[in-house]
């Protein structure tokens, strides 16, 4: 009677649990939900998102969109095994969808994956014919990863009568840069130039560079040293070193500044500026966080600067990209609020001002789009650029000005 009984409980038990899944069962539209769960992902509500695809696939497993959707979004949170799962499960099958393959590659270079990432982005031009976007996805990894054709020879070797492989990692740069800046009131058009050249070493990247410029009727030049200084993956340093004997520079200008990467896709740092006129000295401290997010990449910068007999100065400056096709290619948006160290200096009658303008009112807003040649590795950078400011001799009366510039890398 009793194993009668618990038969009945258990086959009760049984009945209860299918009912609960029936009743959890997707049933909706499969199109609908999936541009519900697209607009849900896109505006930033990803876990709501990620459960509308995991449900869809319970019914709809071999619905690649919504697969490759819900992949994308674990790689923006930087649950890179999870995506990878999922984009794996789709190239498998889908031999030739090349959107799932190049989120397949970002995946793994968002990870540091490098070797994965390759030999994912061989298989891919093996499968897709020699794509032009998977060609540069290739050589973005194998500039991250010197060497590893030999390492990774076995990988190589696969698909080595479909696709010819281009080793070339470039360590210098020069670049070229211009731009032109005018005002709606009170001063005369200013020009801003520099020639700078960078060499990457194993220990991390060297850029000396000559500035200069015109500003009311003044030339002025300006000699400078950056130095990117790498400790280790997670750990690297910015160090700056400027003179000018010219008055519309300062005398002495120096920066340090400590960036760690963490966990999530997340970048953090803190430093400090110092800069030296005729008759003063500014101190300024400084970080930055920043965060990748797929394509991605969002920062935040405050500045607190300080000077003998001048209240505390507060600015900060947000920063926006959209990365296209590699880490070279973006778009990039850049608005600010009070002066920041990238010094401008104006006049005062015949006298020109240096450290007052780090303390003025300011705000500016900077659009930039940088694109590689289709046939060259070179760069280019054009912005434009619009700034509403304090007027330095007219304290709460401002000015406006429009600023456009283009910088051209040339890769070696």
């Amino acid at each position: 009677m009793r194993i009668k009984q618990t038969y009945l409980i258990l086959f009760g038990s049984l009945l209860s649990f299918l009912g609960i899944a029936q009743e959890f069962e997707y049933n909706g539209n499969p199109d609908m939900s999936f541009r519900t769960a697209q607009n849900l992902a896109f505006s930033g509500k990803r876990a709501i998102a990620q459960d509308t695809l995991n449900s869809i696939l319970t019914r709809y497993p071999n619905y690649n969109d919504v697969r490759n959707l819900l992949a994308s979004t674990y790689s923006w949170d930087g649950e890179f095994d999870k995506a990878r799962g999922h984009f794996n499960k789709i190239t498998s099958t889908d031999k030739k969808n090349k959107e799932t393959w190049v989120a397949a590659i970002k995946n793994e270079i968002y990870a540091k994956e490098y070797y994965i990432a390759l030999g994912l982005a061989n298989k891919a031009i093996g499968n897709l014919k020699d794509d032009e976007l998977l060609l540069k996805l290739r050589k973005e990894i194998l500039e991250q990863t010197p060497g590893s054709v030999e390492n990774q020879s076995e990988i190589l070797e696969e698909n080595s009568k479909k696709v010819v492989i281009e080793n070339k990692v470039y360590n210098n740069r020069i670049a070229f840069s211009n731009s032109y800046e005018i005002f709606n009131v009170a001063y005369d058009p200013m020009i801003n130039s520099s020639l700078e050249y960078k060499r990457e070493t194993k220990v991390g990247s060297i850029i000396p560079r000559i500035n200069f410029s015109n500003r009311f009727q003044t030339n002025g030049i300006q000699y400078e040293l950056d130095a990117y200084p790498k400790f280790s993956e997670k750990f690297y340093a910015y160090t700056n070193y400027a003179f000018s004997a010219a008055p519309i520079f300062p005398a002495h200008r120096a920066g340090i500044e400590l960036y760690a990467n963490l966990p999530k896709a997340m970048e953090v740092s803190a430093g400090a500026r110092y800069m030296a006129f005729n008759d003063q000295q500014v101190s300024i401290i400084t970080g930055s966080v920043g965060l990748y997010k797929g394509n991605y990449y969002l920062s935040a910068r405050p500045y607190m600067t300080q000077a003998k007999d001048r209240p505390l100065g507060i600015s900060g400056t947000i920063l926006g990209r959209k990365y296209l096709e590699d880490r070279e290619n973006y778009f990039g948006l850049l608005a600010g609020y009070g002066f920041t160290p990238d010094l401008k200096q104006l006049q005062d009658g015949d006298e020109l001002l240096a450290e007052t303008l780090l303390f003025i009112e300011s705000q500016h807003l900077r659009m930039e789009y940088q694109f590689s040649g289709k046939k060259q590795p070179h760069l280019y950078r054009a912005h434009l650029g619009i700034v509403r400011q304090e007027l330095a001799f007219d304290s709460g009366n401002f000015y406006w000005s429009l600023s456009a510039g283009l910088v051209y890398h040339v890769k070696f």
